[in-house]
């Protein structure tokens, strides 16, 4: 258990799997400050961590992001062909199953739509800490892996009127 004995909804995002499918599969830009409002409000998410690729071109956006409520843990990027690669899964991988450890987590929330997520759901199945899966993909973009856990899964396509920038 935690030192101060209490736990806490947390958000667990990947950036990366946010950014791109909402942009590129569903053509939409997300309002990081009404996103983070609808969290706390409609998941109760106390905490909400986004894991980023560290590029310092966009210190701007960091900024912005840690200004509506998000921590960021930032991923040391590399590149390949002159493209930034910035694999966050593991990272948030970790975080995820560290505050599980250690009694700090009592509902998680994931934001992604990646496969490589369904072992960690499958624990926080188990442990009964999972509050839902956030799939910013479509229900047919959305990896099957996920899908077979039987998590809850709500599609951020829905919200688009509360949540896509105007």
């Amino acid at each position: 258990m935690s030192k101060t004995n209490s736990k806490i909804n947390i958000a667990y995002i990947d950036a990366a799997n946010l950014d791109q499918a909402l942009k590129l599969t569903l053509g939409w830009k997300l309002d990081y400050q009404r996103f983070r409002k609808w969290l706390s409000e409609k998941y109760k998410v106390e905490k909400a961590y986004i894991f980023i690729g560290l590029i310092p071109k966009y210190k701007n956006l960091y900024t912005y992001l840690q200004e509506c409520g998000f921590e960021l843990a930032f991923k040391d990027v590399l590149y390949q062909n002159g493209t930034p690669k910035g694999n966050c899964d593991s990272d948030l991988l970790m975080k995820a199953s560290q505050d599980l450890y250690e009694g700090t987590l009592k509902k998680a929330v994931l934001v992604a739509s990646d496969g490589d997520y369904a072992p960690l759901v499958k624990v926080l199945i188990e442990k009964n800490s999972l509050r839902a899966i956030l799939s910013p993909a479509p229900p047919k973009k959305c990896s099957l892996l996920l899908k077979r856990t039987g998590a809850k899964i709500v599609y951020i396509d829905d919200q688009s009127s509360r949540l896509k920038v105007k």
